[in-house]
C-alpha cells in the first residue's frame, strides 16, 4: 500500500486495479476451471458415471447463478473490496473442506455450494468495476483485467495435475484452497469502487473547472435499472447468448481432458492442451480487447464466435497431439476475446450506473448454460461412448449465438462519445 501511495500520482489507479484483478482472477478463475483435471479422480473415487461426475460441477454452476445476482447487487451497494474479500474466504474454505470429504453428498456441499459462493461473481466483479474506471480504453482494460481467466488454466491446471500425482486429489484441493486465501484476501484490500472515490474521472482525467464542463463522468450518464433492462429485447438476447455460449464452452472445459485421455494420451499431456488454451486466451483478451476499441465491439464479438466454430470443427477430427494443440490455440484466442468484448457491449447497451446488478442477472443465463453443458456432454458420452455429437452440437450453438449478437442494440441515451465503437 505504501508503494501504491508513492506512485499514485504517476500511475492511473485504474491500471492498478486491472493488475490486481489479473492476479487475483488467475487464482479464482483457475480454480473454477480446473474441475476437468479432477474429473477422473472423483469418478474413480466415488464410482460414478460421466454424467454423475459432471453433475458435481453443474450443480456448482446452477447455484452460481444465484450468487452472481447477489454478487452484482453487493458490488453496486458495497463495492468490490468487500465482495472480493468474501470470495477469497469462501473459495479457500470450499477447497480445504472438499479435501476432507468422505462421501459424495459432502462434495455437493463443500465444492458445489461453497465454490459457487466463492467464484460465481468473478466475471461480474471484474467487468463491472473496470468498466467504471475506463471509457476510451475500456476494451483493452477489460481484456487485460480478465487475463486471469486464461492464466488460471495455464497455471492452475498443471499445478493441480502435479499435486494429484505427487500426493492425491484430496491434498491437491487442500493446497489450492490455502493458495486462494493467500492470494485473494490481501489483494481484495486494494480494490476501489470507481475513480470518483479518489477524485478522478475515467481513463485518468482529473476533476477541474475545465474538465467538469468538458467531460461528464461516466457514472452519471444515462443508464437502465435492472428492472428496466429486463424489459428490453437486448437483455434477453444477451441472456440467450450467455446461455448458448456457456453450454458450449463448458462442454469443452469439462470434457476436453477426458476426451484426450480416452484417445490414449497421458493425463499430463491432456492437461497441457487445456494449458495451451489458457495461454492463448492471454493474447486473445488483449488483441480482441484492442480490436473492439478500434473495429467495433459487435464485429469483434462475431469474429470470436466464428473462430470458435473453426476450432470446434477441427477438434471433431483431431487424433494427434499437435492437432489438439492447434485447436487449443485457436479456441483460446476466441475464448479470450469473447468475455471482455461482450462485457463492453453490455456496458454500452445498458449504461454503467447499475452494471453490477445487470451483469449478475445476465450471469444467470451463463451459469445455467454452464450447468447444462457438462451434464449434456456426459449424457451423450454415456449413450454413445463418444464426444463427437457433443462437439457437433457446440457448432450449432455457436451459429445461433453469432446471429443473436447481430440483433443487440443500445438501450440507453448515452452520448455518442461514450459508445464509440459500438457497431
Amino acid at each position: 500500500m505504501v508503494f501504491l501511495g508513492k506512485y499514485r500520482d504517476k500511475i492511473f489507479y485504474g491500471w492498478v486495479l486491472v493488475a490486481t484483478f489479473c492476479v487475483a482472477g488467475t487464482a479464482i478463475w483457475g480454480i473454477r476451471f480446473s474441475f476437468g483435471v479432477f474429473f477422473k479422480s472423483l469418478e474413480s473415487e466415488f464410482v460414478l458415471s460421466r454424467a454423475a461426475t459432471s453433475a458435481i460441477f453443474s450443480t456448482q454452476m446452477v447455484l452460481g447463478g444465484i450468487f452472481a445476482i447477489l454478487g452484482g447487487w453487493a458490488l453496486d451497494r458495497f463495492g468490490p473490496r468487500i465482495v472480493f474479500l468474501l470470495m477469497g474466504v469462501c473459495t479457500g474454505l470450499s477447497l480445504v473442506l472438499t479435501g476432507q470429504t468422505s462421501a459424495l453428498w459432502q462434495i455437493f456441499f463443500t465444492y458445489s455450494l461453497l465454490l459457487a459462493m466463492g467464484t460465481s461473481a468473478i466475471y461480474v466483479a471484474v467487468m463491472s468495476t473496470v468498466s467504471r474506471w475506463f471509457q476510451q480504453k475500456r476494451g483493452m482494460a477489460l481484456g487485460i483485467a480478465s487475463m486471469g481467466a486464461g492464466m488460471g488454466p495455464l497455471v492452475v491446471a498443471p499445478l493441480a495435475t502435479y499435486l494429484i500425482a505427487a500426493f492425491d486429489w484430496r491434498m491437491a484441493f487442500t493446497i489450492m484452497g490455502i493458495i486462494a486465501w493467500v492470494v485473494v484476501i490481501p489483494l481484495s484490500q486494494i480494490l476501489k469502487r470507481d475513480p470518483q472515490e479518489i477524485g478522478m474521472l475515467p481513463d485518468g482525467a482529473e476533476h477541474s473547472a475545465g474538465t467538469a464542463l468538458e467531460q461528464k463522468p461516466v457514472l452519471v450518464a444515462d443508464y437502465l435499472s435492472p428492472w428496466q433492462a429486463l424489459r428490453t429485447r437486448s437483455f434477453w438476447l444477451v441472456a440467450g447468448i450467455f446461455f448458448l455460449y456457456a453450454t458450449y464452452i463448458f462442454i469443452i472445459l469439462t470434457h476436453l481432458v477426458p476426451h484426450v485421455t480416452d484417445l490414449g494420451f497421458a493425463a499430463v499431456e491432456a492437461a497441457t492442451v487445456l494449458s495451451v488454451a489458457g495461454g492463448a486466451t492471454l493474447a486473445g483478451r488483449v488483441l480482441f480487447g484492442m480490436a473492439s476499441d478500434r473495429l467495433g465491439k459487435k464485429k469483434t464479438a462475431i469474429l470470436c464466435t466464428l473462430l470458435h466454430i473453426i476450432a470446434l470443427l477441427w477438434l471433431l477430427w483431431s487424433q494427434e497431439m499437435w492437432m489438439f494443440y492447434l485447436f487449443a490455440l485457436v479456441f483460446g484466442l476466441a475464448w479470450g476475446g469473447t468475455g471482455p468484448t461482450m462485457a463492453a457491449i453490455i456496458g454500452d447497451t445498458f449504461g454503467l450506473g447499475q452494471l453490477g446488478a445487470i451483469l449478475g442477472l445476465l450471469d444467470v443465463g451463463f451459469n445455467t448454460g454452464a450447468a447444462v453443458g457438462p451434464v449434456l456432454g456426459g449424457v451423450i458420452f454415456d449413450l454413445k461412448q463418444s464426444y463427437f455429437l457433443s462437439f457437433l452440437l457446440g457448432v450449432g450453438l455457436l451459429l445461433v449465438t453469432t446471429v443473436l449478437i447481430v440483433f443487440i442494440r443500445r438501450e440507453t441515451g448515452e452520448p455518442r462519445a461514450a459508445i464509440e465503437g459500438y457497431r
